[in-house]
């Protein structure tokens, strides 16, 4: 069975593709020193939104767009809970998340009468870059693929400059890393986590829209089959670094797809599904005990729920 085919490499960045664009705006969050776990819940509504519009319209970038602006009201329940009011970010986020997969559920029973799986005939789809197709091994690779594969690589790098580079991206790393000092500097801090709240939503919702209606044309209840959790997973490995979160994502994806693959060999489904699962956890476990080898080296003491990075 090869594996590192052109096919293969398609089928990867695919895969990738929810988590990433979920994981850069959990980032942002983490930039701006807001600890969003959102992301599962979020992603689902968005994806069920999308559905809907979709399905109603006849427009699949209609349904995109629908999803971002649906999630990103959705967002603002830990926007203002987290940010305004001061609550437990973990413990909003983990409400949205049960609010976004029960109140899916039950919309469609409500609204179209199914349960389990929504695939109407005609569901309208993202296009694919079929323009692509002629040209060699670029049209095998993204021929087959929506152009919101290609943006959210473009989206990941652009936002490594924005924050590195970029005035307002200081400001926001500022924000995370120093909110006292921003604050004393005229800045304002819970503008900027609201903003940055938001704009995940945004995020999330988009990825929402490519898992059902770029790598499938469905709904399912709980499509999102853990992505989100898995998207906070790339947040903690990246370290606030969008070239590491890409690469993060894309050993997700690639661990997704070679459990297709898998699947093609006779080996049961069950096993082939847990194959993302095993790598996040194995790649947590590695970074862990890379964290404690630096500790153990520097001597230093370092709070047990501190980031690697920072050992």
């Amino acid at each position: 069975m090869n594996i590192l085919d052109l096919a293969f490499v398609a089928a990867v960045l695919t895969a990738s593709t929810p988590v990433l664009l979920a994981g850069l705006g959990g980032l942002l969050c983490s930039q701006a020193g807001v600890f969003n776990i959102a992301l599962e819940g979020q992603m689902l509504w968005g994806a069920f939104v999308a559905v809907a519009v979709s399905y109603w319209t006849g427009s699949a970038w209609g349904a995109v767009l629908a999803a971002a602006g649906a999630t990103v009201l959705f967002a603002a329940v830990l926007s203002v809970g987290a940010v305004t009011w001061k609550a437990d970010p973990i413990l909003v986020a983990v409400g949205t998340n049960l609010l976004a997969l029960g109140l899916t559920g039950l919309l469609m029973r409500v609204l179209w009468n199914a349960q389990g799986t929504f695939d109407p005939e005609g569901l309208a789809g993202l296009p694919r870059l079929a323009f692509l197709d002629a040209v060699p091994v670029l049209g095998k690779v993204l021929g087959a693929a929506s152009p919101l594969v290609p943006a959210a690589i473009v989206a990941t790098l652009l936002a490594g400059f924005w924050l590195r580079r970029h005035p307002l991206g200081l400001r926001l790393r500022g924000v995370g890393e120093h909110p006292e000092a921003a604050t004393s500097l005229g800045v304002s801090v819970p503008r900027y986590r609201h903003t940055v709240t938001l704009v995940a939503g945004a995020l999330c919702g988009i990825a929402g829209a490519q898992l059902s209606l770029g790598n499938v044309t469905l709904f399912a209840e709980n499509i999102t089959s853990s992505r989100g959790w898995i998207a906070v997973a790339a947040v903690l490995l990246a370290a606030n670094r969008p070239g590491r979160l890409l690469g993060a994502c894309l050993l997700f994806g690639m661990a997704e797809a070679w459990g297709f693959r898998l699947q093609g060999v006779g080996l049961p489904q069950q096993i082939t599904d847990a194959a993302p699962y095993v790598v996040t956890l194995v790649v947590l476990v590695v970074a862990r005990l890379r964290f404690a080898r630096r500790q153990s080296a520097t001597g230093a003491e370092v709070p047990a729920n501190a980031h690697p990075e920072e050992a």
